[in-house]
């Protein structure tokens, strides 16, 4: 069974814990702390576990020069992609108190870490998690002295290759046991023939004692339902309140309505999913009892008779009889009382029979 940690405080994932869902808010309140608290609210109410931002120290995140460019984006805040960035950027202050807004609604807050400064910041703010954005994943500098802090982490990995995501797996572990790796492509948004879904089954074999989840931008709900199938326990997607406003993530993202519905439909699956082990349940007692069908008489068999196949059928009968995948066992079983062509042959009137209780 994949490992199971706390992730936040008296939150379990992994295992047969429910899928963690995060609404990832990211950068689409536009810079405004309001929009940023109603899609906090927004979150909480469409029954998502998580409202996850993004924190930078821009300085040292971006070099200067990436800073100074152009940007000419119809989803540009400014001249420059510097001014843009700083547009969209919370100060401290105000993510302490979206911090304190989240725990007023009930609702678990963090943020992705986009810099080591951002991380030290984070882990000040006292988050119950780290994000890594996959354009961190390959970090492994900020990777080591994150993992080093000690709080649980989980881990994109758009853009990286299987032997980059075992270094990843194998520095993030030796100071830190607790994390999950999510199955990410970064485009957005994200076509269907790109999510390649199956490498969380990959993911599952090669790292079996860590959560594994998804990480999505494409459109609509089907294909992130479909990674809880295949045992996603994170599910991320970023979320807004309007997919026409500014900005190049808010096509990618779930409307209130869409949010609710995965929740809804992730929940709906995890219930589905059951055990794994087959047997007859309960429910379908009823089913069985009317259209079970057993074994009779194909001909008349006289008391004493050794059964072969061919005096044998198997029919929807009343009363029922000998279950119809015994039919085999009891060939060469003799019978101890008659039983007429047509009737149900029932246990007890075969020898050295013994029935088994279907559960």
């Amino acid at each position: 069974m994949p490992l199971e940690f706390e992730l936040c405080a008296g939150r379990m994932i992994g295992g047969s814990h429910p899928c963690f869902i995060i609404a990832e808010i990211g950068q689409n309140h536009q810079g405004d702390i309001e929009i940023a608290k109603k899609m906090i609210k927004v979150a909480k109410d469409c029954g998502a576990d998580c409202a996850k931002f993004q924190k930078s120290e821009l300085e040292h995140k971006f070099n200067k020069k990436a800073l100074d460019r152009p940007y000419t984006s119809q989803h540009s805040w400014g001249k420059t992609y510097g001014e843009h960035k700083r547009h969209l950027e919370f100060s401290h202050e105000q993510f302490r108190e979206l911090q304190k807004y989240a725990e007023k609604v009930g609702i678990f807050f963090t943020a992705s870490g986009m810099d080591d400064m951002a991380v030290e910041f984070l882990h000040e703010l006292n988050v119950p998690f780290f994000k890594v954005g996959s354009g961190d994943t390959n970090n492994f500098p900020y990777l080591e002295k994150t993992a080093k802090k000690g709080r649980p982490m989980v881990v994109s990995s758009g853009m990286q290759s299987m032997e980059t995501m075992r270094r990843v797996y194998q520095t993030v572990k030796e100071h830190n046991q607790n994390f999950a790796i999510l199955q990410c492509t970064s485009a957005y948004p994200l076509e269907a023939e790109d999510v390649n879904l199956r490498v969380i089954t990959e993911y599952q074999k090669e790292f079996p004692d860590i959560p594994i989840g998804y990480s999505g931008h494409e459109t609509g709900n089907s294909i992130s339902v479909a990674a809880v199938a295949l045992g996603a326990k994170v599910i991320e997607r970023h979320i807004t309140l309007d997919k026409t406003w500014k900005g190049s993530d808010h096509a990618a993202s779930l409307d209130p309505a869409e949010l609710a519905e995965l929740v809804r439909s992730v929940r709906l699956v995890e219930r589905a999913l059951g055990t794994g082990l087959k047997q007859m349940l309960p429910c379908e007692k009823p089913c069985h009892d009317k259209l079970g069908k057993s074994v009779v008489a194909k001909v008349k068999i006289p008391k004493g008779t050794v059964l072969t196949l061919d005096m044998l059928a198997v029919k929807v009968a009343e009363p029922m009889g000998v279950v119809a995948e015994d039919i085999f066992q009891l060939v060469g079983k003799t019978v101890m009382e008659g039983v007429e062509e047509d009737e149900s042959l029932l246990p007890e009137v075969v020898a050295s029979y013994g029935k088994r209780t279907k559960c």
